[in-house]
């Protein structure tokens, strides 16, 4: 007598809890994927130096950096595209970020031995963006220890007092 097929049952997936930020724009806006930028990179935007256009330069070329051993190399009409501004001031905003130490361009070359998308290394952002570090983290503290204080009961009367 043939063994007659066992019946799969098919249980549901649970489903996930959605994240802050799918919360906020949505899942089907967050299925088109985000671009990780640091808060230290966007609170400290003056404090860099950057212009409105070099920032937004910037976290053009990060939207393409998915790895860490691959730095980005988008072709100058994506980023001509995605900005909407005029070749001379991509060009020379770029020059700029180079000079100041925020990125390295590497020419690339195409089989044929044309021109290919620059790579755009990140290394002097990262290094500038972690010498912040010390700044915000002092500033966190700063504000955490006032928050404690007007959250806690007392806590500026007691601070006031000497210890009992």
């Amino acid at each position: 007598m043939a063994e007659k097929p066992k019946k799969t049952i098919r249980r549901a997936k649970p489903k996930r809890k959605l994240s802050s930020t799918e919360k906020i724009f949505g899942e089907a806006v967050m299925s088109h994927g985000y671009t990780g930028v640091p808060n230290i990179m966007v609170r400290a935007q003056a404090r860099l130096g950057l212009n409105p256009t070099q920032f937004n330069i910037l976290v053009q070329l990060l939207s393409y950096y998915m790895e860490p051993n691959r730095p980005p190399y988008p072709p100058k009409r994506h980023l001509l595209k995605r900005t909407g501004i005029s070749e001379s001031t991509l060009k020379k905003h770029i020059k700029e970020l180079e000079d100041a130490g925020f990125i390295e361009r590497e020419q690339q070359y195409t089989a044929a031995g044309d021109f290919g998308s620059n790579i755009y290394h990140m290394k002097g952002l990262i290094r500038k963006l972690k010498k912040l570090v010390p700044d915000f983290d002092k500033e966190r503290e700063e504000r955490d220890e006032s928050r404690q204080k007007t959250e806690t009961p007392n806590a500026r009367r007691n601070l006031t007092r000497p210890n009992a």
